[in-house]
């Protein structure tokens, strides 16, 4: 690793200058940020998330398309659709990402939120059965997920968990959406039963490059444990809040690229 203070005041300089307003509208958090009710929140935000492949323009294009398929209402399309509504689902794609997927994470939140107010709680139950941390979340949420009979096997590469050394990381970059505190308007601060110290960096390959390049990850496989690694370093730097530091690798490595 570099120089601690020397890297410290690198990542503190790049979080301040990505974590701006002006880094919405070319990001997949433009499309939550389309909203104002909770729900509707951590239902684009999750989509935007899921949909996170390739290039940012495309996302963000595709998950327009699909909050219109939903009449720009994703809650109450989740929670009242009748059987003639998911036509307008029909023939929507994004790379794997087809309507037979679509209509099970659409069939999975209605029965969510019939039972939730938020789908933080789904979040928050792994944590209490398991150890307390990401991982149990974050394994619970694709067990729960994947629990209907009627799961399509095709599906099952959408939702990611550690059990499977998955990075996880459209799943991490999620969380860090929903549960950082909104001060500086970017992340939504929405989730208050999990605490950004909690929270594990998403490992973008981006984000990858350049912890590789500053040392902050040497772990060869990009997996669950690299991604724990990094977390940790970067809390040498932020305990309390280390995936903000995701704004500044990101960036880095989106500046470099000329994305």
């Amino acid at each position: 690793m570099q120089n601690n203070q020397a890297l410290f005041e690198l990542l503190e300089q790049h979080y301040h200058r990505f974590h701006q307003a002006d880094f919405i509208p070319h990001d997949p958090i433009t499309i939550p940020h389309m909203f104002s009710q909770k729900q509707d929140i951590e239902i684009a935000g999750l989509f935007a998330g899921i949909l996170a492949w390739g290039q940012r323009k495309t996302i963000i294009n595709k998950c327009r398309e699909l909050m219109e398929r939903m009449d720009q209402a994703p809650y109450d399309f989740i929670l009242h659709h009748q059987a003639d509504d998911l036509k307008k689902l029909l023939g929507f794609k994004h790379r794997t990402f087809n309507e037979e997927d679509l209509l099970y994470f659409v069939d999975y939140l209605q029965r969510v939120y019939q039972t939730h107010e938020s789908l933080e709680e789904v979040f928050v139950k792994g944590m209490e059965l398991g150890n307390g941390d990401m991982e149990s979340a974050l394994v619970y949420f694709q067990k729960d997920f994947s629990a209907a009979e009627h799961f399509p096997r095709r599906t099952q590469k959408h939702i990611a968990t550690p059990a499977r050394k998955s990075a996880c990381k459209r799943l991490n970059m999620y969380l860090r959406w929903m549960v950082r505190s909104e001060e500086g308007g970017v992340d939504f601060g929405l989730w208050k039963k999990i605490k950004p110290a909690q929270l594990i960096c998403p490992c973008d390959v981006h984000v990858d490059r350049i912890a590789r390049r500053l040392g902050l990850l040497r772990r060869k496989q990009t997996d669950w444990q690299a991604a724990l690694e990094l977390t940790e370093n970067l809390k040498t730097f932020d305990p309390e809040d280390p995936v903000k530091y995701d704004f500044a690798l990101f960036g880095i490595g989106i500046e470099e690229k000329g994305q």
